[in-house]
């Protein structure tokens, strides 16, 4: 069979290709070649500033055209990389050959030796991959949850104003605002994002065990940390881990998985308590010409989007669980699993992006129903009872807790009838009667929080 969206075995790359094609340039395999020969590039431009004697005469004005050997990398390219693995069985050695291919084009055969000198390939490996992380959650990952942010929030002001019968374990309980519940989740995903930005993209650089032997015993009179930590740090603007074996440490890589998990399961926790407040009828959902919820009932109109993101998160989740425990594990100075692992974390963010979209998607297509809300407040009058209870305690009555369960637990509906005609009973002066009875389901919501 040929390859096509039909034919994918993943949904990422077939049914939900068009959620997530933002991410192949970052960690398909033609992004993570293009970004190993960023970074092998990058690293002899770096070594000619080095000042090393043999590339003293270096023609500088061919920075422009090894740089555009990045900027015009292509698919074509790719394939001659690809090509060329199959020989050399590394798919790093491989991609020093294009480039070695490449300068020998422009008449740079003289300096072929110095590309990827003094390196193993996990220098190139552990820069290009957070290199290309940084970027997609920088330019893509970013920018959508910040929508997502932005629409909650936009909601959370829209309907500050509205009374909403709050439950806690499942039962009617004090009553709150709806725009306030919103908000709720706009401070948590604001708060993990701070947190998520602020974890470093750190990267190994340092030749075969992270001692740059190779390089120490080429060129003794090179201070080889600060070469490096320019390298990584001020050029490919990464953060360089400063000891380490063969491979990345990928503690800080194992901390930002967490951090997206963390996110997601904000996201979770939103999907849920909007499909519940669809199922309480809180909300309609705006109908689509042609659209069908059921095969069988005509009637349904199903909160299929917060489902379906809802799925995604568990994927999603589940391999950001194996990546931030796993990666962090190497056997002794390295073994190959972190390789086969890496290769997997666009997968997770993939999810996470069909997810994000959909949520948005199911959030977009809400239709606040006032009524429900209203229907709903009295028909609980019952939550007055904190309010009622909380200000005789403010005038010493006695035993407010116990007067007030006894009107609430008894086996029938507690409306504003039976609230109030329990008011007139209390020994308290008329003008406090007149102030209990002033409290509602509908006003009883404290202070307007959000802005």
């Amino acid at each position: 069979m040929n390859f096509s969206s039909l034919t994918a075995i993943s949904p990422i790359d077939g049914r939900y290709q068009s959620k997530t094609s933002e991410l192949q340039p970052y960690f398909s395999e033609f992004g993570l070649i293009k970004y190993r020969v960023i970074v092998e590039v990058e690293y002899f431009i770096a070594m000619v500033e080095s000042g090393v004697k043999p590339l003293a005469d270096f023609p500088k004005e061919k920075y422009a055209d090894l740089r555009s050997i990045c900027s015009a990398f292509s698919e074509v390219d790719a394939r001659w990389i690809k090509d060329t693995e199959k020989v050399t069985n590394h798919d790093v050695k491989a991609v020093e050959y294009f480039v070695k291919e490449k300068m020998t084009a422009l008449g740079l055969e003289k300096y072929l030796e110095f590309v990827h000198f003094g390196l193993t390939s996990q220098d190139i490996n552990n820069t290009s991959i957070p290199l290309s992380l940084k970027d997609a959650i920088e330019k893509e990952y970013l920018p959508l949850l910040n929508e997502l942010i932005e629409l909650i929030e936009k909601y959370s002001k829209e309907w500050k104003d509205i009374p909403m019968l709050a439950r806690t374990h499942g039962q009617p309980a004090s009553p709150t605002r709806l725009g306030k519940e919103m908000q709720v989740f706009v401070e948590r995903l604001t708060i993990q994002k701070t947190q998520l930005y602020s974890i470093p993209y750190s990267a190994k650089f340092g030749g075969a065990t992270g001692n740059f032997n190779a390089h120490f015993v080429a060129f003794k009179e090179n201070n080889w940390v600060d070469f490096a930590n320019n390298f990584v740090n001020n050029t490919l603007g990464l953060t360089r881990s400063q000891t380490t074996t063969q491979i990345e440490h990928y503690d800080n890589l194992a901390a930002m998985f967490d951090g997206f998990k963390r996110i997601n399961t904000i996201v979770m926790d939103l999907n849920r308590d909007m499909w519940t407040y669809i199922s309480m009828e809180y909300f309609k959902q705006k109908l689509k010409e042609g659209e069908v919820g059921s095969s069988a009932m005509p009637h349904k109109v199903n909160p299929i989007d917060f489902e379906n993101s809802e799925g995604n998160i568990g994927i999603a989740n589940a391999l950001f669980e194996h990546l931030a425990a796993k990666l962090p594990l190497s056997r002794l100075q390295r073994d190959l699993t972190d390789s086969t692992v890496l290769r997997t974390i666009g997968m997770p963010l993939a999810h996470t992006f069909i997810a994000f979209k959909s949520t948005i998607k199911g959030l977009e297509k809400l239709l606040l129903n006032e009524e429900a809300f209203e229907m709903d407040l009295e028909n609980n009058w019952a939550v007055v009872a904190e309010a009622i209870q909380t200000v005789l305690r403010r005038e010493g009555y006695p035993k407010p807790y116990e007067a007030l369960k006894g009107l609430t637990r008894k086996n029938e509906a507690v409306t504003k009838y039976t609230v109030h005609e329990f008011v007139d009973t209390l020994d308290i002066s008329d003008a406090l009667k007149e102030e209990l009875k002033c409290i509602t389901p509908q006003n009883y919501t404290g202070i307007q929080l959000v802005k």
